[in-house]
C-alpha cells in the first residue's frame, strides 16, 4: 500500500500542497481532480519519488518511499507523467519492452506481456510501426503499454501512477484506454489517476480527491465527492448532477 501522511510542498515560499493524507487501496481506482495549479502533478511527484516534501512522509508497505532503492522499487511501483517523449526511431515494441526492464523473466515472457499491454489499450496494430511516426494519441497509449508492462498483470502490493493517461485521445480511445486501466486493477492493483473529465472519473473510480488551492476539498465516493457545491467552489461552475440510466453512477451536466 502506497500512503501520504501529512504531505506539503512549499515552492518559492507559497505552500502548493497542504497536508494531504490517502492512502491507496489494493484492487482500487482513485481518481485526482483539481483545476489547473490545484497541486495534482506536485502529490504524484511526491508520490512517485520525485519530489522531496516539505514535510510529511510518503509509505509503500510501511517504510519510507526513499527506502526503496532501484530493481525492487520498480518492480511495485510505475509512473506515466503528463508528457512522455523519444527522440530516437525505437520500434513501438522496444518502447513498451522498456518496461520489463526492472524483471529477469525472459524474452519469450517478455515478448507475450509486450503483445498482451498493446492489446489492452487498442494498440496492438502499431507493432512494428517506428514510434516516430505515431501521432500524438499513438503515442500516448505506447507509453501507457509500457508502464502496464512494468507491472503485468498487476497483483495486490503494485502501485500505478498515471497523470492525464487520457488527455491526448479521442472519446473512443480514452474509454479503450480506462478500461485497461480498471481492469488491471481488478487484479489487484493500486491506481492513482488524475483526470479533468469529471464523467469519466465518476464512471471508472471508486474513490475520488478533490484538490483545490493545494488542499484537499473533498475525498469518497464519487457520489460524496461529485456534489454541486463541491464543484462550485473547486471549478466555480454550476452543474446538475444525475444518475447515469444505465451505469448508475453520477452524471455532471454543466448548467
Amino acid at each position: 500500500m502506497l500512503q501520504a501522511q501529512q504531505v506539503s510542498v512549499a515552492r518559492g515560499g507559497r505552500c502548493v500542497l497542504g497536508d494531504v493524507n490517502l492512502a491507496l487501496q489494493p484492487g482500487q481506482v482513485l481518481g485526482v481532480l483539481g483545476p489547473n495549479g490545484a497541486g495534482k502533478s506536485s502529490l504524484l511527484g511526491v508520490l512517485n519519488g520525485e519530489l522531496a516534501a516539505s514535510s510529511g512522509q510518503v509509505l509503500l508497505d510501511t517504510q519510507p518511499l526513499a527506502s526503496w532503492q532501484g530493481r525492487r522499487r520498480a518492480q511495485r511501483l510505475a509512473v506515466l507523467p503528463q508528457s512522455s517523449s523519444l527522440s530516437f526511431a525505437f520500434s513501438v515494441e522496444q518502447v513498451v519492452r522498456m518496461g520489463r526492464m526492472p524483471h529477469d523473466t525472459g524474452m519469450a515472457m517478455d515478448e507475450d506481456i509486450v503483445n498482451e499491454v498493446l492489446r489492452a489499450v487498442d494498440a496492438g496494430h502499431l507493432a512494428g510501426r517506428s514510434y516516430l511516426q505515431l501521432s500524438g494519441g499513438e503515442r500516448q497509449r505506447v507509453h501507457l503499454a509500457r508502464v502496464l508492462a512494468q507491472l503485468w498483470p498487476g497483483a495486490d502490493g503494485q502501485v500505478l501512477l498515471l497523470d492525464e493517461p487520457t488527455s491526448m485521445l479521442d472519446p473512443l480511445h480514452q474509454l479503450s484506454v480506462l478500461d485497461a486501466v480498471r481492469r488491471f486493477a481488478d487484479h489487484g492493483a493500486s491506481v492513482l489517476i488524475i483526470l479533468h473529465d469529471l464523467n469519466l472519473a465518476a464512471r471508472y473510480c471508486d474513490q475520488l480527491l478533490l484538490l483545490g488551492d493545494g488542499s484537499v476539498q473533498a475525498c469518497g465516493t464519487p457520489e460524496q465527492v461529485l456534489q454541486p457545491a463541491h464543484l462550485h467552489r473547486v471549478f466555480g461552475i454550476e452543474v446538475l448532477v444525475q444518475r447515469h440510466p444505465e451505469r448508475g453512477h453520477p452524471l455532471i451536466i454543466a448548467r
